[in-house]
């Protein structure tokens, strides 16, 4: 199976705290990563789809990774988000990852072009992990709610066999159970769960863990339920909920009230607080702390 990823467990994707002038919150990003690992989980992963890793620049990332690893994170505990649909910009992210001693990277494909077919996802991807630097290890990244640009069963099986010890798994964030079943059943490639709500489902039928924003809240919850492979039913609720509303603002508003760190509520433009009922919703879910 190539690079055997069996224990990779649950990776936090890491929310992004900014000041109110929108710049990195450095301390309570690194205070927020330790807390992780300290709480359940098993690693970090910054700059996904959570931590709004396409609003993050390239000239931010390099001081954000190097305030994680001089806050005592190992760099083998961060899998680090990749975001471009330039393969040049993706090498160049990936440079910089393993400049600190990164090896494993969350890899979206290229999101601007749609209808796509496989001959050219495939290319795609073959010419970047010629061009990535030979140490980096890549989990391909199905979320074609956002990203509008599926991978198909076939084209993820086909990557793998082509490249076993560059590919360590498939992040199936779709939240579709026949898919993530089918890669499952396959048998081919180690898959990581996005959905928590799938997540007990799959750690059953042999997952390897799950990358996912409600790691953010609940780290300790997240861990036991891929362990226990037993439904955490409140923690599935809070997801139904998260989902029905913009969620990454949901879930900083959320994170927000939960630690009383008003840090925690800003978004980058585009993206921007929830207000109206989806602000109500959440707060009555989540309800506030006085704010710091």
């Amino acid at each position: 199976m190539g690079t055997n990823i069996e224990h990779f467990g649950i990776s936090a994707a890491l929310l992004t705290p900014f000041h109110s002038d929108g710049s990195l919150n450095l301390s309570l990003f690194c205070e927020h990563a330790n807390s992780m690992l300290q709480s359940g989980a098993n690693g970090v992963t910054p700059f996904g789809t959570t931590g709004e890793g396409a609003s993050i620049a390239f000239s931010e990332r390099s001081g954000a990774i190097a305030a994680l690893i001089d806050s005592g994170i190992p760099s083998s505990k961060i899998t680090l988000g990749l975001c471009g649909s330039a393969i040049g910009d993706v090498v160049a992210q990936v440079q910089q990852g393993v400049g600190f001693g990164i090896t494993n990277f969350l890899l979206l494909p290229p999101f601007y072009f749609k209808d796509l077919d496989d001959v050219g996802l495939s290319e795609w991807h073959v010419k970047l992990f010629e061009a990535a630097d030979t140490q980096a290890k890549f989990i391909l990244y199905h979320i074609p709610q956002v990203t509008h640009v599926p991978l198909s069963l076939n084209l993820v099986k086909r990557l793998h066999t082509a490249f076993p010890d560059r590919i360590l798994a498939i992040k199936d964030s779709a939240g579709q159970w026949d898919n993530t079943s089918a890669l499952l059943k396959s048998g081919e490639i180690p898959v990581l769960v996005g959905d928590e709500r799938l997540l007990h489902k799959a750690a059953a039928m042999g997952g390897a863990g799950s990358i996912c924003g409600l790691a953010n809240l609940y780290p300790q919850r997240v861990r036991t339920l891929f362990d226990t492979h037993v439904e955490d039913t409140a923690l599935s609720s809070d997801v139904d909920l998260i989902v029905s509303v913009p969620v990454i603002p949901a879930l900083k508003q959320a994170m927000m009230a939960k630690t009383g760190n008003a840090s925690w509520g800003n978004v980058r433009a585009p993206l921007q607080a929830l207000t109206g009922e989806a602000h109500t919703a959440i707060a009555a879910r989540f309800p506030e702390r006085e704010t710091t």
